[in-house]
């Protein structure tokens, strides 16, 4: 092997090492704005004492020890954010097909469409995507993986779940169930929105073993029934993206008789059902910046949706639409849209935080909160997190450090190196000589 080569492998190797995840030690943060996103609030002038990946202790002057101190100089200090529900990891070009696993469609056409809720978009997560460290440097920790519909496929896009964005390969907590309805899951459905709670009576029969598994009618696979009986039995949550407020009340309804724990995606008209929602404990991930009718389904769609549904006491956060995976860090930004209309500051951040962990079920896995006890999973901000001018200045995860650069940062600087003009003959800056 060649010297040239075998010196980009070191530099390669070198690289790579670099960018892994940093050891954890034990941290103190030292005098910061802690917003604990808990019923504790804000604490100003306060101290995070951090030991074997967990908050040790919270107060005022405490006392060192070994831990490594970063002093905050008072600025804010919060749990590591939500991205969202995102197909990072499982995405990373979308027009690029080979680099798409969020979706299943095994028929051509509505015909040969077989209901997959065993399908586990989960299982293709790569946590080495590029899109992970592009999230993390704008303090996203963690993000909900969706299974979505496409053409050849069914109404139930099968089940997502939570990943932590600290390289590790595996979900964390119970899976979530995706369902499209209204009047984007219509083309699912025969094309109609009413056949949508058809087809959901007749899994639930299939389920409950009052259509047989060997029926010409019958729409799952034995694993498929296995999957929808923790589902429809309430044992798991299911995420369903719909908009208009007359599917809203039919859903809530729908799940009551059936003993189906939901949630609810987009949501866009959800604030005239506000109170319905509150009553059924249902909680909603809202997209802050569905304003003008994009659809029939959101003929009533605000601004203010968030804090009209916050204070009929229904449980906000958010849903980012388009390419949620490439733009998770604007998530915060859609908070600080949601608190500019009306949703409480504490709500805001709570809804990046700690309502989508209750939600998901994965409040142990998470550091949601800032609370003794909890994981260490925090960001040191420069200003107001839902502040777009506000920027991640280091984000911990259970206490390690995370490099704050990612492909984006190091192509920045790779160009700004190459900026000036080089002699005749010779290669940028930014570019080893043996690389010609």
């Amino acid at each position: 092997m060649s010297a040239p080569i075998l010196k980009r492998l070191a530099l390669a190797a070198a690289i790579f090492g670099a960018c892994g995840l940093a050891q954890a030690q034990d941290l103190l943060i030292r005098n910061a704005t802690v917003h604990t996103a808990s019923a504790r609030g804000t604490l100003r002038n306060t101290d995070v004492l951090v030991k074997q990946g967990r908050i040790a202790a919270i107060g005022s002057g405490l006392a060192t020890g070994s831990a490594k101190v970063v002093d905050a100089q008072g600025q804010p200090l919060t749990p590591s954010l939500f991205g969202g529900i995102t197909d990072i990891g499982v995405e990373e070009v979308s027009g690029e097909s080979s680099t798409v696993d969020a979706t299943l469609a095994l028929g051509a056409n509505a015909a040969d469409m077989q209901v997959r809720p065993e399908f586990d978009v989960t299982l293709a997560y790569n946590p080495d995507s590029v899109l992970v460290p592009v999230a993390r440097v704008e303090g996203v920790g963690w993000t909900l993986l969706a299974a979505g519909t496409r053409p050849g496929g069914s109404l139930i896009g099968g089940q997502g779940g939570v990943v932590r964005l600290d390289g590790s390969l595996d979900a964390v907590g119970p899976r979530a169930l995706f369902v499209t309805l209204g009047g984007a899951g219509a083309n699912l459905s025969g094309s109609s929105r009413a056949a949508q709670w058809m087809l959901l009576d007749q899994l639930i029969d299939e389920v409950r073993g009052r259509i047989p598994a060997d029926s010409q009618f019958a729409l799952l696979t034995p694993a498929g029934r296995s999957t929808l009986a923790k589902y429809f039995g309430g044992g798991g949550r299911v995420l369903a993206r719909v908009q208009r407020a007359a599917d809203i009340v039919r859903l809530l309804r729908w799940a009551k008789q059936r003993g189906v724990r939901v949630a609810l995606v987009g949501a866009a008209e959800g604030w005239k059902v506000a109170p319905q929602i509150a009553a059924a404990g249902v909680p909603v991930f809202v997209d802050v910046l569905a304003n003008l009718p994009g659809d029939f389904d959101e003929i009533g769609a605000t601004l203010e949706n968030a804090g009209r549904l916050h204070a009929a006491g229904v449980k906000v956060s958010f849903f980012q639409g388009g390419d949620a995976s490439h733009n998770a860090r604007k998530l915060r930004q859609l908070a600080g849209n949601a608190v500019a209309n009306g949703l409480p500051w504490e709500a805001g951040l709570a809804g990046l935080t700690s309502v989508p962990a209750a939600a998901l079920g994965a409040g142990a896995d998470i550091g949601a909160t800032i609370a003794v006890g909890q994981r260490a999973d925090l960001v040191l901000w420069s200003g107001d997190p839902l502040d777009v001018a506000s920027v991640a200045r280091q984000l911990w995860l259970d206490g390690r450090a995370i490099p704050m650069r990612s492909r984006q940062t190091e192509l920045r600087d790779r160009y700004l190196r190459a900026a000036g003009t080089p002699q005749e003959g010779q290669l940028p800056r930014a570019y080893p000589a043996d690389a010609r």
